[in-house]
């Protein structure tokens, strides 16, 4: 067994892990990086990255079959399914040497490809190897939640895992779970010629601002994805050689329904189970590590990142997780999570995006606040692009400050960047109503609705002042 004494010793491979590596390596500080899967981690190999370029795919196939609006005729899409997964692999690839082993070696980072697990409070092995670190960083990212539905195990199933290693196009891909990795897949696979029904137990897309999400969830109806809501799966079973029969139940009753393939998307898991991490004293449960707003565990020697933290999962958080820690380690800054000023997106067409409080979560924070809303049907460059479903729906408080941004239609997650800075900054709707946006954009839509919050206090100081005047001299 090599003993090794690093300063850091970062255990996954993940967008995480990756930038704590890297900036600690930039430093010139003595790093491990850890991984027994891909290097990437899930985002780049079965997660983000491969589901936005089939998401890409499948658009293509949409906007040739809905120009007459433009005065184009419609063309009808032949879709060959295994050159659509060339392209999603490539796509892959052509990320993947940033995240390469070779790549981190060369930056000065020791890269170990096995299996971590905590021998004691301060050592972990992987290997040949024993880590003895100053501070380690547990990256380990999250896996596909497979929930204990009777029968399946008995049946082939697909995960975000597996799907995007599919080279024949579904007939009839049933998906079970209506978030959005759920969503996003059900409409792109439609688009790309599957017959797609979508099983959730509660309301699809449900963590987001219904208002919103209603968009979307018409859209996705109307081009033929069937959405049972509200309906739960009570049992799967084989049909004929490789098809898959759901039996499910809602308030009309049980019934059944065939597919070709079975896709489980019904939410992820951390990746903790092999870690050991009852021999570190690290505190954790189904949901993930327990950890502090410094995102540091009860062993005060190990800190966790991204999704294997229990909180919001993304890509992005992560790397926000990573910063923080960044600057704990080689600069012992003071650095503690906000999660109110990380937005995240669903990539639905038309998209949704969301930063800061619901409207839900501002009324129990705050005696009063102000909704303003503008519609994609009022913003000129929506009207040239035929792109007018949807809205931007702000959330202010009494003064005029920002506190939750929430955007459904064209570009969504592209324009919630916007509203993530002016969040963060602690911006108000002067602020913003002060901005030039240019002519023609859908950014202004944020801008118009903005400015709706004077129309609605302008006559409030008249009012007043008015009062003061009676009162002095009447």
């Amino acid at each position: 067994m090599t003993l090794l004494t690093p300063d850091i010793c970062v255990i996954g491979a993940g967008s995480g892990g990756l930038s704590v590596a890297a900036a600690a390596a930039a430093f010139g500080v003595p790093v491990v990086l850890i991984e027994r899967g891909k290097m990437g981690g899930d985002c780049l190999n079965y997660g983000c990255v491969p589901s936005k370029a089939l998401i890409a795919a499948g658009k293509q196939a949409h906007l040739m079959g809905n120009g007459a609006a433009f005065g184009i005729a419609p063309a009808e899409a032949e879709v060959n399914f295994r050159q659509v997964m060339q392209h999603v692999e490539a796509t892959i690839a052509a990320i993947a040497p940033n995240d390469s082993v070779e790549r981190f070696t060369a930056l000065g980072v020791q890269v170990i490809q096995e299996e971590a697990r905590f021998k004691d409070a301060r050592t972990v092995t992987a290997g040949d190897y024993e880590i003895r670190a100053r501070r380690f960083v547990i990256a380990t990212g999250s896996s596909p939640l497979v929930p204990p539905i009777p029968g399946l195990e008995d049946v082939p199933f697909l995960t975000n895992d597996t799907i995007f290693s599919q080279t024949r196009r579904p007939s009839h891909l049933i998906i079970i779970g209506g978030g959005p990795i759920g969503m996003e897949l059900a409409q792109a696979h439609r688009r790309l010629g599957c017959k797609v029904t979508v099983v959730e137990a509660l309301s699809a897309l449900g963590k987001d601002d219904p208002e919103l999400t209603a968009f979307a969830l018409a859209r996705i109806r109307e081009e033929g994805v069937t959405v049972l809501e509200h309906t739960k799966v009570t049992q799967v079973s084989k049909r004929g050689r490789t098809g898959v029969r759901v039996h499910i139940e809602d308030a009309d009753g049980a019934r059944t329904t065939d597919g070709s393939h079975l896709l489980i998307a019904a939410g992820r898991t951390p990746n903790i189970e092999a870690l050991d991490l009852d021999r570190a004293g690290i505190t954790h449960d189904r949901r993930g590590i327990t950890v502090s707003d410094k995102l540091r565990t009860k062993n005060r020697r190990v800190y966790a990142i991204g999704d294997v933290a229990g909180g919001l999962q993304f890509t992005h958080v992560a790397g926000y997780h990573a910063g923080l820690v960044v600057r704990a380690l080689l600069f012992r800054l003071n650095a503690r999570e906000n999660r109110t000023i990380i937005p995240w997106a669903t990539y639905t067409d038309p998209e949704i995006a969301h930063v800061g409080l619901s409207e839900e979560e501002a009324r129990k924070h705050h005696r009063r606040i102000s909704i303003l809303r503008w519609p994609y049907s009022e913003n000129d460059r929506a009207q040239t692009e035929r792109k007018t479903e949807g809205l931007i729906k702000l959330v202010t408080d009494r003064k005029g400050r920002i506190l939750g941004a929430s955007i459904a239609g064209a570009n969504a997650s592209e324009m919630i960047s916007f509203w993530a800075l002016a969040i963060s900054q602690k911006l108000g709707v002067r602020d913003v109503a002060g901005y030039i946006a240019p002519y023609p954009t859908m950014t202004e839509i944020g801008k118009r609705a903005a400015i709706t919050y004077f129309t609605e206090t302008t006559r409030k100081p008249l009012v007043r002042a008015l009062v003061r005047f009676l009162r002095r001299f009447g």
